[in-house]
């Protein structure tokens, strides 16, 4: 887990960078692969990517003290993991479910009512978050922040 302000910013790259691609995926995959060429699926993961990591910097801090203002035993990293997830992914859900609507009208068109799409796009994004982010982009987004940015910090032994 993250433990400075750098460290945290690095993470939340590396969470959203995981999700956005699945995220990405799995809604393309919903709509048909038709229309889907390699330029426009890069301009759409990049624009996405940024709303997504803007979302994340005000949802993070948010779910971070609901999070910790909830029962459970807070001496286990694995409670707080869920915890947390369990705290962001609705929220981030919700928001990035508003701009998955934008596009879909833009792109596509919707119809019925749009109160009736957001919900049907809501569930079916809840379906596939919690399971990708828990089970996913959070263990490998770990442990690339532990390989890579928090490097151990015990001197090596010496084989002699």
């Amino acid at each position: 887990m993250p433990s400075n302000k750098k460290e945290g910013i690095i993470f939340g790259l590396f969470m959203c960078f995981g999700m956005v691609l699945i995220m990405s995926f799995y809604n393309t995959a919903l709509h048909g692969f038709s229309s889907f060429t390699v330029g426009s699926a890069v301009i759409q993961f990049v624009i996405t990517f940024i709303v997504a990591f803007i979302a994340e910097s005000f949802v993070e801090p948010l779910g971070r003290k609901f999070a910790l203002s909830l029962p459970y035993d807070k001496s286990k990293d694995i409670n707080f993991i869920v915890a947390m997830s369990l705290c962001m992914v609705p929220i981030m859900v919700l928001i990035m479910s508003v701009y998955g609507l934008i596009l879909t009208t833009l792109m596509t068109g919707i119809e019925g009512s749009i109160f009736t799409a957001y919900l049907k796009i809501v569930g079916l994004n809840l379906i596939v978050a919690f399971p990708s982010q828990l089970l996913i982009v959070g263990p490998i987004s770990r442990r690339l922040l532990a390989k890579y940015i928090k490097p151990s910090t015990q001197k090596p032994e010496l084989n002699a």
